[in-house]
């Protein structure tokens, strides 16, 4: 099983910064795509950033020049840099992760999220 444990939301004023983090433990053989994800009150949830074993990214078009994604191969884990905050990021931001086992079998786990509040 495997364990994604997010940290680092709370709340900012706009204008502000935030960093999250995600560390992924438990019977992992390779961390492949990783990611944030958030969802606001009666919204959809959307993909805010991802990024692939190898460093490629893709960001939202309304995340890109705000916020940067991030990763540590060697401490499984996944980090968002959050600049310039506007009170629509409020919202829920979780974390995903796509691990592959050491039989070869990819899946996707989510992490329990973390709120991210930014005032105007």
């Amino acid at each position: 099983q495997v364990q994604l444990v997010e940290s680092g939301g709370g709340s900012v004023q706009a204008g502000g910064s935030l960093r999250l983090s995600c560390a992924a433990s438990g019977t992992i053989f390779r961390v492949n795509a990783m990611g944030w994800y958030r969802q606001a009150p009666g919204k959809q949830r959307e993909v805010v950033a991802t990024i692939t074993g190898g460093g490629s990214t893709y960001y939202a078009d309304s995340m890109k020049g705000r916020f940067t994604i991030s990763r540590d191969n060697g401490k499984n884990t996944v980090y968002l840099q959050m600049n310039s905050l506007k009170y629509e990021d409020t919202a829920v931001y979780y974390c995903h992760a796509v691990v592959e086992s050491s039989g070869g079998l990819n899946r996707a786990y989510w992490g329990q999220g973390t709120q991210v509040t930014v005032s105007s």
